[in-house]
């Protein structure tokens, strides 16, 4: 554990509970490594590349110091959902740079030929599929979206109203909130066309590099995850790990990131996102106000009831969470916790600041 000069000792003890949290998950990735275990056949197998894991890690930064981190922070671990906002910070870009000038705009527009037509299809805008409310309905990189109908998550306010995988009907863009990781590598295929780079590229000229990142970073994809874009043969990265690949990045690397998300766009100086784009991802989705830009919200303290109602998260499987509180002037990195004890640990956390 590496301590701030002025370390509390309720601090200290935060950490030592936290360390002791760690997810059952093991180190080495055999099973139950991902969540594909759980979809149904053929799809509860991986099509990308995994790797074991680190001990309970964590940075933490208050008021633009970092007051300590543990485990390993410098080790490139896999993040899971915690890769969704990601593509929200380069949808991001592509609305500074006025390639996504308008989010509430039908994706087919900028982006035909790759699963936006049909009837109803063709109204799914871009604000959608960042809310997760699209209802979009196909396959992508070869998993049919029905693998993740009904799906919910141990954290996600509310119950489930059906059987994951089950043939839900599916409604009007925009009618219905649902977790779903086949329409997210969808969303991720449509801002590859968009941008026309492979997406770990734009995040390393856009994020990593300007925020000063050098830990070993990787994004990567499924076997089946090639296409072509403008004649050029492209991976379409997926983003999360569920059937494997995804982003791995050191704690360290995503404080850096947090810290810019906490200073809304800027850091030492360097206005990296537009505040307009920040203040968009943090607007609740109007069907599951816990939710915006594939960010979670804590507005009514219905996501983890100890953390301030300031607070939003990037979380991931395993459990990765990424807490940005702008209020407290808070970035807060925990990897590999037992996810339901997610609040204990914030909570603790809580009381040492």
């Amino acid at each position: 554990m590496t301590l701030a000069s002025n370390m509390s000792p309720a601090l200290q003890e935060a950490i030592q509970f936290i360390e002791k949290c760690e997810t059952p998950w093991s180190r080495d990735a055999s099973p139950p490594w991902g969540i594909h275990e759980v979809d149904p056949p053929p799809y509860n197998r991986l099509y990308g590349p995994v790797h074991g894991r680190g001990p309970v890690s964590g940075v933490i930064f208050h008021k633009h110091v970092m007051l300590a981190e543990w485990g390993q922070p410098r080790k490139a671990d896999l993040t899971f959902s915690v890769a969704k906002t990601y593509l929200a910070l380069l949808a991001g870009i592509a609305f500074d740079q006025g390639l996504l000038p308008d989010v509430h705009e039908p994706v087919i527009q900028k982006c035909p030929g790759i699963g936006f037509e049909g009837e109803r299809l063709n109204r799914i805008t871009w604000h959608h599929l960042l809310q997760q409310t699209s209802e979009w309905e196909g396959t992508c990189l070869g998993i049919p979206e029905q693998v993740d109908r009904y799906r919910w998550l141990t954290y996600q306010p509310g119950k489930a109203d059906g059987i994951k995988g089950d043939a839900r009907p599916l409604g009007e863009p925009g009618s219905r909130f649902e977790y779903n990781d086949v329409r997210i590598n969808q969303l991720s295929l449509a801002l590859l066309h968009l941008f026309k780079r492979p997406l770990p590229e734009v995040f390393e000229e856009f994020f990593r590099k300007p925020l000063g990142c050098t830990g070993e970073f990787q994004w990567v994809g499924y076997e089946q995850g090639w296409t072509d874009v403008n004649g050029q043969r492209m991976m379409s990265v997926p983003g999360g790990s569920h059937w494997g690949g995804g982003v791995s990045i050191s704690a360290r690397d995503q404080a850096l990131i947090g810290m810019m998300l906490m200073g809304n766009g800027n850091f030492k100086g360097q206005q990296i996102l537009s505040a307009k784009w920040l203040d968009m991802m943090q607007q609740s989705c109007d069907v599951a106000s816990y939710y915006g830009y594939l960010i979670w919200l804590n507005k009514d303290g219905a996501l983890f009831k100890d953390a301030p109602r300031s607070s939003w998260f990037a979380l991931g499987a395993g459990s990765s969470v990424t807490w940005v509180d702008p209020k407290l002037e808070l970035v807060c990195i925990m990897r590999w916790i037992d996810a339901p004890k997610t609040n204990d640990c914030i909570a603790h956390i809580m009381r040492a600041l």
